[in-house]
This record gives C-alpha cells, structure tokens and sequence, in this order.
C-alpha cells in the first residue's frame, strides 16, 4: 500500500493514525471477550475475586494495531525497522511480566531488577545500531545552547564505534522515558492519552526533519493510543500494562534518539517526567524523614487523595502533557528557524 501513496507523504501519516485507531478499536473489543471468557489471571483470595490482571494485557492490541499499519503503510527502512524492534522487545518484556502475573495469579510480575537489566541492554544496542547503522551523531543539543558532544570518549573496534559517554545517556534516557510512562500508567485513559499527544508531536518533528519512517512510526503508534481509548475511557474495560506502557515509553525515546531531539523530549514528554521524580521524591524524603511530601505517589494519586475526581485528574493532566508538548514543539522549531 505504500506505493500507492508514496506520493503524497503527509496523507501517510494521517494515514497511519487512522489506520491503527481502527485497527486497535476492531481488535481489543474480542481480545476483552477472549479474556474474560477464559477469566485469565482472576486472583480469588476468601473466595473473592480481588484482582483481574487479564484487564492488564491490553498493550498487546495497542502493539499489534500500530505494527500492523506500519506493514501496510510504512516503506520499511532500517529507521523503522530498528525502532519497533526496540519497541516490541520492550513490549515483549512488559508482556512477560504481565503474563507472568496472570499464570502465577498475583501482583509481582517479573523482578524490578531483572525489568531493569533488560531495558538497559535493549537501550544499549539500540544506541550502538543507531549510531552505527543510521549514524546518528553520538551529540546532544537542547535549543539556543551549544552542541554537547558526547563521542569523545569513543572506542572503534573493526570499523564499529561505541561512543561510551552517550550510551550511558540514551540508556538512562530510553530506560527512564519508559519507566516513566508505567508510572504514569495508573488512572483510565491517563497514560493512553497522555502517549499520544506526545508522539503525535514527536511523529510532527520527524516529519519536518523528511524522516518518514520515523513520522509514521510515531503516527501509527499515537493512532493506536487513540483506539486504545474507545475502551480504557472511565470507566476503563481494559488496561495497557506493562506491555503497553513500557513499549510506548521506549518508542519516545527511541523516536528522540533519531529525531536529536533527546534533551528537548524531556519538555515534550514533561508530564512523564514530573510523574517519576514524584516518585523519586516520595521515596527519598520518606527514607530520611519517615515523612510523605505527598499525599501518595506517583503525582496523579496526590490529586486523587486531594479530592480530585479520577475525571478530573485524566482531562487536566491531558491538558498539562499538551501544553507541555506544545512547548516543546516551540522551542524545536525556534531553535530551527533561527538555525537555518
């Protein structure tokens, strides 16, 4: 289907959006049934059931909605290709935890350690492939500032470079972007929503910048996130999980690593941001002071123990992620006019 609008770029991504809202709207309506048909993952202590984890596996429709449309409509460069990849490695890791708490019948899932160790060596290869198959520049920039250049400390071995200082930087940047996102997973429609301002964003720049792949890859995905929403509205029939939010937050990561925008995400994604150093905070101040600097973390709890309906809370942290994702669109496009 490519070549049939390979002509028209911009009606491609629209596109992908559209294609992979539906798509994700037609698959997870019988994914629910299959689930609780089979009443997969049904917790039952005191003879109650107290957890339904199979409400957790939505990710898997989101995943495979937007993969999908970028078979149909994407060219399938490496770009693309070394972008899901990620993605769905990551996805497979947030499914792994998921399913395991669905067969075990129970809360823990996979180790927090052992989810740690596998997204840094998924970030660590995605860093080495981009820089060495896509040549991302091994450079970090933040709008009106100088170039940072962190491939000074680079060692090449036959003709492969492993620039270390920015390794480290896009490990901790795609490990924390994706953690992030899982935290913020915990309210209906919050984490879907919030995604997909942020990679409609995202999928914007990588368009100005003539990267289709990446403008698509981010367009099919942020399509995705609005079909997820059809059925993960208050009140939610299904979550994405670790699947989903785990995934989404490696795709806008990865999508900064190859559009140079890595520092100017941290505005674009902010809400992300903000919703884990609640939690870093939290943990620090109550570890030194047995004290809570909030009500309850991550930061969405706090509003909810302030009164905040869980509506409320969804439709302002919306409008916070937009206007934070607005502005750093802003300050992309500033910093590139005046650059021109």
């Amino acid at each position: 289907m490519f070549s049939v609008f390979s002509s028209y770029p911009t009606s491609l991504v629209f596109l992908s959006i559209v294609v992979a809202a539906a798509l994700c709207i037609a698959l997870t309506g019988p994914w629910i049934k299959l689930l609780r048909r089979d009443n997969i993952g049904q917790q039952v202590i005191g003879g109650k059931p107290v957890i339904k984890v199979d409400a957790q596996l939505g990710g898997v429709m989101i995943l495979l909605a937007a993969t999908i449309t970028m078979l149909l409509l994407a060219p399938w460069r490496a770009e693309l290709a070394l972008l899901l990849i990620a993605t769905l490695l990551t996805g497979l890791l947030g499914f792994v935890d998921d399913f395991s708490k669905v067969r075990e019948a129970n809360t823990v899932g996979v180790s927090p350690r052992a989810k740690l160790i596998v997204q840094f060596l998924i970030s660590i290869v995605f860093c080495l492939l981009a820089v060495n198959w896509l040549g991302i520049a091994p450079t970090i920039k933040f709008p009106f500032l100088p170039v940072i250049d962190l491939g000074v400390l680079t060692t090449t071995i036959n003709g492969f470079d492993i620039p270390w200082l920015y390794v480290i930087f896009v490990s901790i940047l795609l490990a924390g972007m994706s953690n992030a996102v899982n935290l913020t997973d915990g309210l209906d429609g919050l984490a879907a929503g919030t995604v997909m301002v942020v990679l409609i964003v995202m999928a914007m720049i990588a368009y100005r910048l003539d990267m289709l792949d990446a403008s698509i890859f981010g367009g099919a995905l942020a399509g995705a996130c609005i079909g997820f929403l059809w059925y993960n509205a208050h009140p939610a029939d299904i979550f994405m999980g670790d699947t989903g939010s785990l995934a989404l937050g490696t795709a806008i990561g990865c999508m900064a690593v190859v559009t140079k925008t890595e520092l100017v995400s941290l505005i674009i994604g902010g809400l992300f941001v903000v919703e884990a150093l609640s939690v870093m905070i939290q943990v620090f101040h109550y570890k030194r002071t047995h004290e809570r600097v909030f009500l309850m973390a991550p930061l969405h709890h706090h509003f909810e123990k302030k009164g905040w309906s869980e509506i409320k809370v969804v439709l302002r942290f919306w409008i916070i992620s937009g206007s934070l994702a607005v502005l750093g669109f802003f300050l992309y496009f500033t910093d590139a006019l005046l650059n021109l």
